[in-house]
């Protein structure tokens, strides 16, 4: 039997070349590359434990060390050319390595597996993405802190299932999304914790019979921890879903927010203007100015939510412990690093690029009885059970209702008509600036209240 001469680093058992189709349907070096760095940073530090460990020698790491770097510097000043065959950025890297090196290149693999090496390459890149993400949350947050002060004072109309419900200060709402963004990056650095675990050592499943040092490597990494199971570390991908799970939720509250921009640049509400240079104009209607950047991020957040959902279903019924089918990992986490990164950036320069129009917002926070809980809470002051104010003050609202009337233009005797308990003091609860800073509950909306809570932020960044 004639044995056809291997091609690839995998092929000692194998009579036929791969089929072309095959080897571009099995690719992911298209994709995967982005991780050369993080693949030839593992490399380097695998090498060094090799040869402290006299599994290698020191001229073939040294050999191996070299060779990296100046691949490296190839990749990162696009001279180096990546190739279908080559399969993935492992094997990429190795190629070019045992090309420039010969036979000491052949010896970097010992001790570790495909499986392990890409659970290193992911848990780097998102090591460091998810730094940059918190860095970009940390900007918007302390926008919006700065937007709040800037604000002060400001009333507009809180709603509840789109209906005006009671005023609230702009400063409040601004901070409530900034309350968001501070869930969000907590829950990315209770993420990044278990990123942060060093899988290298695992090999294929099983680790391997050779004298390696995990905890050196780990250390040359800066990896707290190191995966205590090796089945378990060349299978888990946990680590991926679960950012994608909080990059779901941040995109969630930056989509919130983009509603309700978009909604407040109608005709009908006029609360904001956002800047012509994140608008853009209709190709038929000249009149239009359309609030593109806000919907985009809007409509990208179900991109997000696919990118969740396509990992989970990956990844449900794979049985232990490494399948191919994890290499579709790399596309959707890509995604949502780039996705995010891009939203989150954009997202703020929009926003500070906008003109919230503090006028409309007073005057809309006069109309829809936005004080008729304060005029119930005014008889609950007087001793009346809350239940009984309720419905005196609901009969005072269809009453206003019927007769084309407002909560400030009735008289004290027609407040009487609904209960003996109103006094002419009840108009001084009227007043939508007295409402909001009536709220001073904890985390109400009164004005000592935000701005203590500004000075807290402010305290803690500090």
């Amino acid at each position: 039997m004639t044995v056809v001469k291997e091609k690839k680093p995998w092929g000692g058992r194998f009579h036929e070349t791969t089929n072309k189709l095959a080897e571009a349907f099995t690719a992911s070096i298209q994709f995967d590359r982005r991780l050369y760095r993080y693949d030839i940073e593992g490399s380097v530090a695998h090498a060094r434990m090799l040869s402290r460990q006299r599994i290698i020698s020191k001229k073939d790491e040294k050999s191996i060390v070299s060779g990296l770097k100046e691949i490296l510097s190839d990749m990162e000043n696009g001279r180096f050319v990546f190739k279908p065959e080559d399969e993935d950025i492992h094997m990429a890297v190795e190629k070019a390595l045992i090309e420039r090196i010969g036979e000491a290149g052949e010896r970097l693999h010992t001790g570790r597996s495909r499986n392990d090496q890409v659970s290193l390459d992911i848990r780097l890149y998102l090591r460091d993405e998810i730094h940059q993400i918190i860095t970009e949350l940390d900007r918007l947050k302390t926008l919006l802190v700065a937007l709040a002060k800037e604000k002060d004072g400001t009333i507009l109309p809180g709603y509840t299932h789109m209906q005006k419900a009671q005023p609230v200060l702009l400063s409040h709402y601004l901070l409530s999304y900034r309350e968001m963004l501070e869930r969000d990056e907590q829950r990315l650095r209770e993420c990044h914790e278990r990123v942060n675990v060093m899988p290298l050592g695992s090999a294929a499943l099983a680790g391997t019979s050779l004298p390696i040092d995990r905890a050196y490597v780990a250390r040359l990494l800066g990896f707290p921890k190191m995966s205590e199971n090796s089945m378990d570390a060349v299978s888990d991908r946990d680590f991926v879903v679960e950012f994608i799970s909080c990059a779901s939720l941040l995109m969630m509250h930056l989509s919130r927010f983009c509603e309700d921009l978009i909604i407040w640049s109608t005709d009908e509400f006029k609360f904001v203007e956002i800047s012509d240079a994140f608008t853009t104009g209709s190709s038929i209607m000249p009149q239009k100015k359309n609030p593109d950047v806000a919907e985009l991020i809007r409509g990208k957040t179900g991109r997000i939510y696919g990118n969740l959902v396509a990992l989970l279903t990956v990844m449900k019924g794979l049985p232990m412990t490494y399948n191919r089918d994890m290499q579709e990992d790399k596309e959707p986490l890509f995604d949502t690093v780039d996705t995010v990164k891009g939203c989150l950036h954009i997202f703020g320069e929009m926003v500070k690029h906008t003109e919230f129009k503090k006028e409309r917002m007073f005057e809309s926070a006069l109309g829809g009885f936005s004080t008729a809980t304060d005029v119930a809470e005014y008889l609950v002051m007087k001793g009346i059970p809350f239940r009984e104010a309720h419905g005196v003050v609901g009969r005072l609202v269809g009453h206003c209702i019927k007769n084309c009337k407002d909560l400030n233009s009735l008289t004290l005797k027609e407040f009487r008509r609904f209960h003996a308990g109103f006094d002419k003091d009840v108009y001084a609860c009227l007043q939508v600036e007295s409402a909001v800073n009536a709220k001073k509950s904890l985390g109400g909306t009164a004005k000592d209240i935000v701005r203590k809570r500004i000075k807290a932020i402010e305290g803690k960044k500090k």
